[in-house]
């Protein structure tokens, strides 16, 4: 398997493993032409907005540590564009995994638990300017909004309201 498919299989197990302990549904759209990689659901009534959804674009880095805050990712334009206009009827969000550069440290385990490294990160390009850029546009990803439980649950929470992510 080549690293590519390597990430992109370990990002979606990350971004399940959260789902799953959120309580929450998930599905793939296929085709994947989109830029929606993932579709999230809640069942009833979650404020205003009964069963909201959220769909999600995917991504994987190699790296260490982060150091900088907001820190810089370069996305491709074609998902840019799919990601920051502002008349879809589903919020859509970035979701960015950052692995360790050897392969090995992406995940450790024993009987008593499971960790995945390192952690990921999410960002809403919703109503970001159009660019000119034709290859990769650099976004910047708030450290303080991790792709957590806790985070996933306060997105879902607000979509149900009718608010943004």
């Amino acid at each position: 398997m080549y690293i590519s498919q390597q990430q992109e299989e370990f990002c979606r197990a990350y971004v399940y493993a959260v789902v799953a302990a959120a309580g929450l549904r998930s599905g793939k759209p296929e085709p994947d032409d989109d830029s929606v990689d993932l579709t999230i659901s809640s069942r009833g009534l979650n404020g205003t907005r009964r069963s909201p959804k959220l769909d999600l674009q995917l991504k994987c880095q190699l790296g260490g540590q982060i150091a900088e805050d907001p820190w810089p990712y370069d996305l491709k334009a074609k998902n840019y564009e799919d990601l920051r206009h502002t008349d879809y009827q589903v919020p859509r969000i970035l979701v960015v995994v950052r692995v360790p550069e050897n392969v090995e440290d992406w995940l450790d385990q024993d009987e008593e638990r499971l960790l995945l490294k390192h952690c990921g990160w999410w960002v809403s390009l919703h109503g970001m300017a159009e660019s000119q850029n034709s290859s990769t546009i650099r976004v910047k990803i708030p450290r303080t909004q991790i792709f957590d439980v806790s985070g996933l649950s306060g997105i879902m929470s607000r979509i149900g309201r009718g608010e943004l992510p």
